[in-house]
């Protein structure tokens, strides 16, 4: 069985760049032309499309930054971006728009890091900021135990940080749609993409381009993984912690989470951006690595997505044969998101503006 049925029934010198899962403030509103032909990606199709309920999800959730503090005065194109109709297309197994904001809500904060902290890191002076800034992101979606001295203080800079604000109000949200066992797996996976987004302060700081496969293994970790994490939190179901951290459907997890964001990859370089500078992406990692040409490196960026898809694909038609019912629909959930989430990049006008 695979996954579309199960779904159908249940060291080179370069200059600061911009960083990030593809939504760094510089690339996210920008205005780049396509130049280029996109690969063919193999990839699910959408589920559904249920333009109102997107739209009803967008609103709400600008509505939300606009209370928590992030993106004033680029609401209107953060409204453009349109990430209601993002989850709307990756989670096709609810059409309760509370559930899919309070997704969308944990996804406009973590982008919001990216945003704000992996930009100022990319175009400032000091990139060395940017670990002790994703420390206090991540303490504002774990708290921190302070001492009755120290409280007020710590509060105040959460609720007064925009960001820190956000992330913080997007975990409290989601815990009426989320078990304890799945806030705490967020939580883990956002520790994760922090790391990743670490690592590539360290390589704007050395001024050098990783290796491919060094590449790869940071983008697995700075990909959708949290996003996709909450694919059960959303559908109103629970996969059990053991069945998540189990290595087969860790194996499969984050198979899908890297292709996810490779196929960004692939998208943001189809064209030529409008941000200056030399972007951490995978072609062109390729690029530098192998001395082709960019549009050499995008077709072996989009190969490397298909067989990726082409893993998850067989990985998740085996699991789905213990017969387990939940991590069955899991694994359709993954599949489907991997289908509208190449839909949103194919529609949204952040890629195919002319």
């Amino acid at each position: 069985m695979t996954p579309t049925q199960t779904v159908a029934d249940a060291g080179r010198r370069i200059p600061n760049g911009p960083t990030g899962i593809g939504t760094s403030a510089a690339r996210i509103f920008g205005t780049a032309k396509n130049s280029r032909k996109l690969p063919d990606l193999y990839c699910p199709p959408h589920l559904r499309d249920d333009p109102a309920l997107g739209r009803e999800v967008n609103e709400r959730l600008v509505r939300w930054a606009e209370q928590v503090g992030i993106y004033a005065g680029q609401l209107d194109k953060f409204r453009k971006a349109d990430y209601g109709r993002l989850l709307m297309l990756t989670h096709p197994d609810t059409d309760d728009p509370d559930r899919l904001l309070a997704a969308a809500r944990c996804m406009a904060a973590e982008f919001a890091v990216d945003d704000y902290f992996c930009e100022d890191a990319a175009t400032s002076d000091h990139p060395e900021r940017l670990g002790p800034q994703l420390m206090l992101a991540q303490s504002a979606i774990d708290p921190a135990q302070q001492p009755l001295a120290a409280r007020a203080r710590y509060e105040r800079a959460m609720r007064e940080q925009p960001v820190l604000n956000a992330l913080r109000r997007s975990v409290e949200e989601l815990a009426p749609y989320a078990g304890g066992a799945q806030v705490n797996r967020l939580r883990q996976e956002i520790a994760g993409l922090f790391l990743g987004m670490d690592a590539e302060a360290g390589w704007r700081i050395g001024g050098s381009l990783p290796p491919v496969w060094e590449y790869l293994a940071n983008r697995q970790m700075n990909s959708f993984l949290p996003c996709m994490a909450l694919v059960d939190a959303v559908g109103g179901y629970e996969l059990p912690a053991d069945v998540y951290g189990r290595p087969d459907v860790r194996r499969a997890t984050l198979l899908a989470a890297l292709a996810s964001v490779l196929l960004n990859d692939v998208y943001s370089m189809h064209k030529e951006g409008s941000a200056g500078g030399v972007e951490y992406n995978l072609p062109m990692v390729i690029a530098a690595e192998d001395g082709c040409s960019l549009d050499q490196a995008i077709q072996r960026s989009a190969d490397i997505h298909n067989e990726l898809v082409h893993s998850f694909e067989a990985a998740a038609a085996e699991l789905a044969r213990t017969g387990d019912p939940v991590l069955t629909r899991f694994l359709a959930g993954l599949w489907a998101w991997l289908g509208g989430n190449k839909e949103w990049h194919a529609s949204s006008p952040r890629y195919n503006q002319s």
